[in-house]
This record gives structure tokens, C-alpha cells and sequence, in this order.
């Protein structure tokens, strides 16, 4: 079980999702009207359900929104004497970019030392989901990531790598088809111990595949 501490703002962000329920026809209105102000014909076959299918593919992208942390986490904390890392690495992931609302692509590392609990498996990738199914700055999703664990599972140290392929430098601006963005967060003792850093970044190297689109 969590401490009280944890568990009421775990509770504060919950309630968020009372207000986080999408106005569906207002996006499909909205929708329209761009496609209209791009010099499109929004009636001609192709188009005229595009507002619709947009409206139904944004509940699916950006869903991290409507995720309670509660229920994600409250039955998934064991009690552990384990206190060597743990890695999760090449967690496949996708975002918006808030900027320009084209996606992120890519994948995350995450290890962290635990004090006493453990969390279930599954349930790093269902965190990296919650945050990344939402617009989205990659740095500050790598943040939200540790930051989030850190409160969860109160460990010796979390660290979090992002790799990330950014369609909006791919397709539009300097049109730089390799660019890849990493990011990183280092908390507790990750962040004051070199060797245990390095360790982290030799394990997620070892075997790493290139990061691609598709793969």
C-alpha cells in the first residue's frame, strides 16, 4: 500500500480527469473548419467523415489524459529486499509534439534502485503511456517519468533515458531525416555516482538496435 503522503497526490491529479473529457463535437466542428480554410472541399467524399475519424483517433493519442494514476499503480507495490537495479529498457512509445502537433517517436529506458518496494512489471510501461499519450515536450516527459516513480516508490534512485524521432524536423523545417533527440533525468543517487551512471548507459547500449521509424 502507498503512505497517505503519496496516495493524496495521487488523488489530486485523479481528479484532474473530471475535466479532461473531450468535447468531441467541437473537435469534429473545429476539424471542419480547418480542412474549409485550407481551400478544401469538407463535403467531397473523401473528407466528409474526416472530422469524425479525427475526433476518434485524438481519444486514442492522447488518452494519458484520462489515465487515473490510483488505479494504474494502487494494487502493483510489493514489498521487496531487492536493492540492485532494475532495468526496463526499449519501452516502445509515441507522442505529440506540442508545437506543432506532429509525433514523437521512439523509445524509453527506465532503472530504479528500490527502497523496501518493487512495482510490477507491466505497469512501467502503463506509466510511460500516461505521460506520453498527451502533447507533449520530450524533455518534459523524460522528467514526468522519473519524477512520477520517485513519488511512487520513494526508491534510492531512478534514471530515464528517451530516445526520440521528432516528425517535425523530419517533414517540415530543416527537414534533417537523422535527427535523433535523447533525453535524460537522473534522480537520488544517480545523480551524484558516476559508476552507477555509466553502468546505466552501458546496459541500455549493449545490443541497442538504431532507432528507426517502424522499428
Amino acid at each position: 500500500m502507498m503512505n497517505r503522503n503519496i496516495e493524496d497526490q495521487m488523488n489530486k491529479a485523479a481528479r484532474l480527469l473530471d475535466n479532461s473529457i473531450m468535447d468531441t463535437p467541437t473537435i469534429e466542428q473545429s476539424v471542419q473548419k480547418i480542412l474549409q480554410a485550407m481551400g478544401e472541399d469538407a463535403q467531397r467524399e473523401g473528407l466528409q467523415r474526416t472530422p469524425e475519424r479525427v475526433a476518434r483517433s485524438f481519444q486514442e493519442l492522447f488518452e494519458g489524459y484520462r489515465i487515473d494514476p490510483v488505479a494504474l499503480i494502487n494494487d502493483a507495490l510489493f514489498t521487496s529486499v531487492c536493492n540492485t537495479p532494475i532495468l526496463v529498457r526499449d519501452i516502445e512509445f509515441f507522442s505529440i509534439c506540442e508545437h506543432h502537433m506532429l509525433p514523437i517517436l521512439g523509445r524509453v529506458h527506465v532503472e530504479y534502485i528500490p527502497r523496501g518496494k518493487v512495482i510490477g512489471l507491466s505497469k512501467i510501461p502503463r506509466i510511460v503511456d500516461m505521460f506520453s499519450k498527451r502533447l507533449q515536450l520530450q524533455e518534459r516527459m523524460t522528467g514526468e517519468i522519473a519524477s512520477f516513480l520517485n513519488l511512487v516508490l520513494e526508491p534510492e534512485g531512478v534514471a530515464v533515458v528517451v530516445e526520440g524521432i521528432h516528425l517535425c524536423s523530419m517533414i517540415r523545417g530543416v527537414q534533417k531525416h537523422d535527427a535523433r533527440m535523447t533525453t535524460s533525468c537522473m534522480q537520488g543517487k544517480y545523480e551524484n555516482d558516476p559508476v552507477l551512471r555509466k553502468e546505466f548507459f552501458d546496459n541500455i547500449s549493449r545490443g541497442a538496435k538504431p532507432l528507426t521509424i517502424g522499428g
